[in-house]
């Protein structure tokens, strides 16, 4: 059977004014190299891709990390800390998002686990450390998180504790449609959700592909492209 091919949005830095590249398209390695090392074939998708072109392409998508979204997508003014990401990427994340199939596995991760639960109607807290009291989230320390032990996360990972490097100071606020909390940080921040609508569908705010040596990290990597495999091997049946 072949490998399943896992889509991956860029980061957009349109630049007009420079005269060779007009901007940049951009991923950090770790990203790819997780779905690759856990069997898949990573397929970077650019914003200029056609959503309805892509998605039928997939068998499973990965939206990483990247800065905030726009307090607008939930009716709020942006906080002044807020760094808004290109709207390029948020509108073409989107489109391949509506577009994918529903039993498409879908991994998000940091901003991208926002986005999931932006995108299903919920909203973010815009600067953590005005709920927290702290900035401790956003320094890259390894923090311990607690899982809800009947979740499918805890399932994936094989345990109700996970360690992971924490670097946001944004998190998701109240909950989209058919999303359920599955894991906090001790002060409280969601860690992580999943979706109750559909077969694989998870959003942790830590970045597990920065953290490859971590077992239970790397098995969410490898449930991911699994899941993605049995999805392809369904349609090409089908």
């Amino acid at each position: 059977m072949s490998k399943p091919i896992i889509g991956i949005s860029v980061d957009a830095l349109p630049d007009p004014d420079e005269p060779r590249s007009r901007g940049k398209l951009t991923l950090n390695w770790n990203y790819a190299q997780a779905v690759a090392d856990a069997g898949g074939v990573p397929l970077l998708i650019p914003p200029q891709a056609d959503a309805e072109v892509v998605a039928p392409l997939l068998d499973g998508f990965l939206i990483p990390g990247g800065n905030d979204i726009d307090a607008s997508h939930w009716g709020e003014p942006n906080h002044p800390k807020v760094q808004p990401i290109r709207p390029e990427r948020f509108g073409s994340e989107r489109a391949i998002f509506d577009a994918l199939s529903p039993e498409a596995p879908v991994l998000g991760i940091c901003y991208g686990c926002q986005f999931v639960n932006v995108v299903r109607g919920g909203s973010l807290i815009q600067h953590l450390p005005d709920v927290v009291g702290h900035e401790a989230d956003s320094g890259g320390g390894l923090q311990c998180y607690e899982i809800d032990a009947r979740s499918k996360l805890a399932g994936v990972i094989g345990s109700s504790r996970v360690e992971g490097q924490s670097w946001h100071h944004q998190a998701v606020g109240r909950l989209g449609d058919h999303l359920r909390t599955v894991a906090r940080n001790a002060d409280g921040t969601i860690e992580a959700i999943e979706a109750t609508d559909r077969p694989w569908l998870i959003g942790v705010q830590w970045h597990p592909e920065r953290t490859s040596e971590d077992e239970a990290t790397r098995r969410l990597f490898e449930s991911f492209v699994a899941a993605a495999a049995e999805f392809r091997a369904r349609r090409h049946r089908d």
